[in-house]
């Protein structure tokens, strides 16, 4: 891969020969086309297709909060990137030739902000979890402001719920709504922390799965 200067060219997309050209991170880049490879694909190939589809799919909803919430950007790596990276090598494993999810390996939300203290979660009626935690907003980096958040996967339809406050650290408790077609599934439910300028996290805390009534 090769980055475009200012040439007499100038930058460009699509594929011209063998040449592709692309906008990446705002740069014009040029690389060479992709020979087609023949025959049929091994069992292993497979199912490293299977792991990156599987990726992509569960990170989908999750891509615009990490890109504020992952870490930090590495070099050439993006938040997302680095959750990316993380989701292949960790999460997603394989089981007789399968690739699947290990959902108490994900990770939501990167960061140093400090993380709970005593966090449970217990179903409620209505489609409700409802959260509770002890204020720690006298330790380390933690303030009575920060933002109590959640993500909660649904594994039938691979779909995230995520809730972004309103309720604060200081305020010990929170209840979250979930939809009504969830009734009766399996949910996997991680919580956070984040700034109140929405720019910064805890590490995201796995609290297991429920059943939602």
């Amino acid at each position: 891969m090769a980055t475009i200067k200012k040439g007499i060219l100038g930058g460009f997309s699509g594929t011209v020969g063998t040449v592709v050209g692309a906008s990446w991170r705002g740069m014009d880049i040029i690389r060479s086309k992709p020979k087609a490879s023949g025959g049929n694909p091994t069992a292993r190939q497979l199912l490293q297709r299977q792991k990156f589809a599987m990726a992509i799919r569960f990170q989908n909803s999750l891509r615009k909060m990490q890109s504020r919430l992952y870490g930090e950007n590495a070099g050439v790596k993006s938040r997302v990137n680095l959750a990316a990276s993380y989701l292949l090598k960790e999460v997603i494993a394989e089981q007789n030739g399968q690739a699947v999810l290990m959902m108490d390996k994900v990770i939501v939300t990167k960061g140093t902000l400090t993380g709970f203290q005593n966090l449970a979660v217990a179903v409620a009626a209505g489609q409700t979890l409802d959260f509770t935690w002890q204020d720690n907003s006298n330790q380390a980096l933690a303030k009575e402001t920060d933002i109590f958040c959640t993500a909660v996967y649904e594994e039938e339809s691979g779909e995230f719920a995520l809730n972004e406050g309103p309720e604060q650290r200081d305020a010990s408790a929170a209840s979250v709504v979930l939809p009504a077609i969830w009734v009766g599934k399996t949910l996997h439910v991680y919580a956070f922390f984040q700034t109140v300028e929405q720019d910064a996290a805890c590490n995201s805390y796995y609290l297991g799965t429920v059943i939602l009534q």
